[in-house]
């Protein structure tokens, strides 16, 4: 794959791009169902907002305008419904920092004898109203057992109340435990049988669990260092002098940390180690510096790997972390020793060639390695990867490179200073005007003054030498570029002073802020192999890693399989599209994963009577503008949209600097001949320059959120080709911004998916996106789209809004405010898209679908804890015991499972891309041993090697089987509106991630960085208490509020 949608730039090119993993959407309505509007809404006034004016919604082909739903309006027409839905107070905590009171034990039964905790008509125990002071997060109790409640909730019982739930017949509603403790995730419901079956690889090796007692030591090291380094160094030097003499000849594994490892007991329980660490030879002849460390080591646990066999045979439910990350530990100790490791990778020269990415950058081949409990037994998850590390070069040359320029022709800009500074900050580099003494020190900052202008004390009376005399007069070192700053190094206090042409780069140093768009395109091509490729480097890794031969798996007992898991898969069939009955070809079976547009008519085409066209591409004519806009006019009519031809003012050139004015006037210029006749301007149509810098950006901010219009974006290299197939792709992008369907799937007209059709069924999309490392302080962006038409489930409304700086948890989900008026008042993003699917189909929805992307496993407890609870109060707040049946999927595409075809010369099990083929799904083996989830790869490959979506179940009322739930997402994989293409993650999920990315471009420019990275990079295991992108709710009170999206623009698919 090509594109890699998490770390995608987006610029004005992803607006309209052939190569997007897109698709298309949309059929006719039952005539019953047609005008969308309010109708039938004599149940529960808190579906109505109390000043709702809007003309009804979402109906296919456009629907009203306006739906009237303004902050102040979320509430219902009575005071707010007091114990809105299930779940407990919304603390958010790690794996325990509830108390769970008798909130009960989820699926697994919790910490109760006999399993299933749920009565029939289950009782719920409520928390009232919170403020919107959000609660902190509490720490997580001890082991005492899952009804202890921590302290710092004790002022909650007396709020709780009764709330029984009236149920649907047949629809078993589970109480939302208060506590992680008691809390299952569903166990699998079986194995899917549906598709044809096929075997195929994976990166997964077997690991046999070994049956040694294993130990573990608290490790304390004074003086304190920070450095893991320097901590390996000491222990490496304590194992080296006494393994044979007071380490009763054991090979302990260590974390770095506090935590050493052993097969077997240490001689003594606890004792005290003086090491001393003599620092390199720098090549000076000076004595080098000794430093001296005490080291103790004392008894903390056995590590139970009794437990972890039960856990592996599926007798047991929660997966015992400790023990796992021992064996994890243990093989990672010589790969750390032998090359440089990144989070869960290991990089080095020597595995594969380096490649430079531009700017002072290259690339390091490495591997990523991760021990995990699957069905199969322990597994040991190998893959190849690449990352960004600084070249060694001189420092001249490196910021040479990085200004692009020949940098001793002119003197050096403040925009210069600044970039420099900022690749440079926190880098180490070596001195080279010493003859052998390489002395190493960290660049802290830039001087603000030239090399020749800067002098310093040289003794106490305060004499001062220039740097330039100093250099000369020790070293007869004559310094070339004294204009240049000097480098700053050590602490602002005693700052050293090097000037830019004595340092070199230090090797090995990662480079981990953002990189631009030429460096990402430059490594994606060295990470994009083809999948035998891919397999073949796995396997060498694997031999030139020799688990056999590894000293701490030998010690350990761990064995390592040197061949690719074989695992059975099955694959699902394409779904049958409906397009319109008006075409020659009324409905379609895609193969291999695609289809085109030929002879056929969009299921609901769109109506634009009313457009303009606004040119910024200084290369593209008036003339030739007129004749793109025609020729697309042209295919949106064919495509079966209601196009006019003419715009409703012709063409006009405008420069970039003047976007904000320009489109200002001409939509007054257009409203102005429009609104006599009571009509709108229904869509903008934009030429962009190829590279456009912020005016993307700029021209969606404007429109979305100012104007109230959607708009189409198209490059002028596009625009000077204008090929079919380009054309085709934009018409379908249109006809959704507009309120149209594309294609929908025949299954849904003809009420035959299971969980879906037979009741209103509403299905969600979340993900939150997070700004590049480096960025301190821009804040999250969340993202949340539901779909709006049912049984057709193919056009989703987004909301966004934007959260606390690296914050995972949706904020925005439930919310209440004190009203001056009304007193307290509720609202949100779940509560909004409820009520706007009513008004757009006439039905509450019974069943709500919730398609999360972007958690990592160490956040699962936390997000599922948190949003299920908050989806339980929008909804009790909408109707007194309204509480639809729920399932919460986590999509993830951030994991290293890759799956290879058994047989790459078998034309009949691969695609074009030598790829698996799309529908390739797997539910045994390399997952999880008793929960619900499932590898499923949908989309057919382009480039490199296809990463398959991982679908992980949390909570499920609706007791999907294993077939139900992996045909409806496989087959919703079809229903992408962007292209004729199944597409690699399930739609709700991809659009959340699309219009999260939109968002970013509306913040206040000083906040805003034009991309973005996407959530789920945190926490690897669960027991990782939550990862590091996860704050405390509280934590987004001072974030600035993105500007509102404009009514209309919000009820369409303005994101595609």
């Amino acid at each position: 794959m090509v594109r890699k949608k998490k770390t995608h730039v987006p610029s004005a090119e992803g607006e309209s791009s052939q190569s997007h993993d897109p698709q298309q959407q949309g059929p006719q309505r039952p005539p019953q169902q047609q005008g969308g509007g309010e109708a039938g809404y004599s149940s529960g006034r808190g579906w109505v907002a109390q000043s709702q004016a809007g003309r009804g919604g979402y109906a296919g082909g456009g629907g009203g305008r306006g739906r009237g739903m303004s902050q102040q309006q979320y509430s219902g027409g009575q005071p707010e419904y007091q114990g809105r839905g299930r779940g407990g107070p919304t603390q958010q905590g790690g794996r325990g920092g509830y108390g769970s009171g008798r909130g009960g034990g989820g699926r697994g039964g919790g910490h109760f004898p006999g399993g299933p905790s749920r009565p029939p008509v289950p009782e719920l125990h409520q928390a009232t109203h919170r403020s919107q002071a959000a609660v902190t997060p509490q720490p997580a109790p001890s082991e005492a057992g899952s009804s202890s409640r921590p302290p710092e909730v004790a002022v909650l019982p007396q709020q709780l109340q009764q709330l029984s739930i009236q149920q649907e017949p047949g629809q078993a509603i589970q109480t939302v435990p208060l506590s992680s403790k008691s809390m299952r995730f569903p166990p699998r419901p079986g194995m899917g049988s549906f598709g044809i079956k096929c075997i195929v690889k994976a990166n997964h090796f077997f690991a046999e669990l070994p049956d040694k007692d294993l130990h573990q030591y608290d490790v304390t090291i004074t003086p304190e260092v920070t450095s893991r380094g320097v901590n390996r160094a000491v222990m490496k030097r304590l194992v080296d002098l006494y393994q044979e003499s007071h380490l009763g000849k054991r090979l302990p594994a260590y974390d770095g940390r506090k935590s050493l490892y052993t097969a077997g007991p240490l001689p003594f329980v606890s004792k005290e180690f003086k090491i001393t660490l003599i620092d390199d030879d720098d090549g000076s002849a000076t004595q080098r510096r000794e430093r001296e460390f005490r080291v103790v080591i004392k008894l903390a646990a056995r590590a139970d790997l009794h437990h972890l066999g039960l856990f592996l045979q599926g007798r047991q439910a929660d997966a015992p972390q400790e023990a796992l990350q021992v064996l994890d530990i243990v093989l990672r100790e010589l790969p750390t020793s032998r090359y440089c490791p990144v989070g869960r990778s290991f990089y080095s020269p020597d595995l594969g060639r380096r490649q430079p990415l531009g700017e002072g950058l290259e690339s390091w081949r490495g591997f990523y390695q991760s021990i995990r409990p699957t069905q199969m037994g322990l597994s040991l998850n190998i893959d190849m990867s690449s990352t960004a590390f600084i070249e060694p070069l001189p420092v001249i040359d490196f910021v040479t490179q990085l200004l692009n320029r020949d940098v001793s022709s002119r003197p050096l800009s403040d925009a210069d200073r600044v970039k420099i500074k900022k690749a440079l900050r926190g880098v180490k580099v070596e001195v080279t005007h010493r003859g052998n003494m390489r002395r190493k020190y960290r660049i802290s900052g830039l001087t603000s003054q030239a090399t020749r202008e800067l002098t310093f004390p040289v003794d106490e009376k305060g004499t001062m030498k220039s740097v330039v005399e100093y250099f000369y007069g020790t070293y007869g070192f004559v310094i070339q570029h004294t204009q240049w700053p000097c480098l700053q190094v050590g602490n602002q206090q005693r700052p050293n002073y090097l000037p830019m042409e004595v340092c070199k780069i230090v090797e090995g140093q990662r480079y981990s802020k953002r990189l631009n768009e030429r460096q990402i395109t430059n490594l994606l091509k060295v990470t994009c192999q083809r999948p035998q490729e891919r397999e073949f480097d796995i396997m060498k890794t694997v031999k030139h890693n020799a688990y056999h031969q590894d000293r701490y798996a030998e010690e350990f007992g761990i064995r390592i399989s040197q061949n690719l898991a074989s695992v059975e898969a099955r694959i699902l069939p394409p779904p049958w599209l409906k397009y319109h009955d008006t075409g020659r070809e009324k409905d379609c079976l895609p193969q291999v994963g695609q289809w085109n547009m030929m002879n056929k008519k969009m299921v609901n085409g769109g109506t634009v009577n009313n457009w303009i066209c606004i040119n910024f591409s200084r290369q593209v004519q008036d003339s030739v503008a007129r004749g793109f806009c025609y020729e697309l006019a042209q295919m949106c009519y064919i495509s079966g949209m209601a196009f006019a031809p003419e715009p409703v003012l012709p063409p006009i050139s405008a420069r970039p600097e003047h976007v904000e004015k320009v489109l200002k006037t001409r939509y007054h210029d257009a409203m102005t001949k429009l609104q006599p006749q009571k009509k709108e301007l229904d869509l903008l149509i934009v030429i962009l320059p190829d590279n456009n810098g912020s005016l993307y950006g700029d021209l969606k901010r404007i429109c979305e959120t100012e104007l109230g219009i959607v708009s189409q974006c198209c490059l002028t290299k596009h625009v000077f080709r204008m090929s079919k197939q380009y054309l085709a792709n934009v018409a379908l992008k249109i006809n959704v911004k507009v309120g149209g369907r594309n294609t929908v799937l025949v299954d849904a007209i003809s009420r035959r998916i299971p969980l879906v059709s037979d009741c209103p069924t509403i299905i969600f999309g979340a993900d939150v996106t997070h700004p590049h490392p480096g960025e301190d302080s821009s804040p999250s962006i969340a993202a949340v789209v539901a779909s709006q038409d049912w049984p057709e489930i193919t056009k989703y409304a987004g909301l966004v809004c934007a959260q606390a700086h690296r914050q995972e948890l949706i904020q925005d989900l439930y919310k209440t405010w004190q009203d001056p008026v009304r007193g307290t008042v509720s609202g949100g993003m779940i509560k909004e898209l409820l009520i706007s699917f009513r008004r757009a189909t006439g039905q509450k929805p019974q069943r709500i679908i919730f398609y999360r992307d972007g958690v990592s496993e160490g956040q699962f407890y936390q997000v599922l804890l948190y949003e299920l609870d908050a989806i339980r109060k929008a909804c009790a707040s909408l109707e007194p015991n309204y509480q639809p049946t729920v399932t919460f999927v986590v999509v993830q595409k951030r994991h290293h499972t890759r799956l290879f075809a058994n047989n790459h010369n078998d034309r009949r099990s691969v695609d074009k891309s030598g790829n698996i083929l799309p529908g390739t799904v797997v539910d045994s083996k390399i997952c999880h041993p008793t929960e619900f989830d499932f590898y499923l790869c949908s989309h057919a490959g382009i480039q490199g090697t296809s990463r398959p979506a991982h679908y992980h179940v949390l909570w499920d009322e609706n007791k999907f089987t294993a077939d139900a739930l992996q045909s409806l997402t496989n087959n919703l994989c079809y229903t992408y509106a962007r292209c004729t293409r199944s597409v690699s993650i399930v739609p709700p999920a991809y659009y959340a991630h699309l219009a999260a990315f939109r968002a970013r471009f509306y913040m206040e420019p000083e906040t805003s960085d034009s991309g973005s990275m996407t959530s789920g990079t945190a926490a690897a295991g669960r027991g990782a208490g939550g990862g590091r992108a996860t704050r405390g709710p509280s934590a987004s009170a001072a974030v600035r509020p993105l500007p509102a999206l404009k009514e209309n623009v919000k009820r369409v698919m303005f994101y595609c």
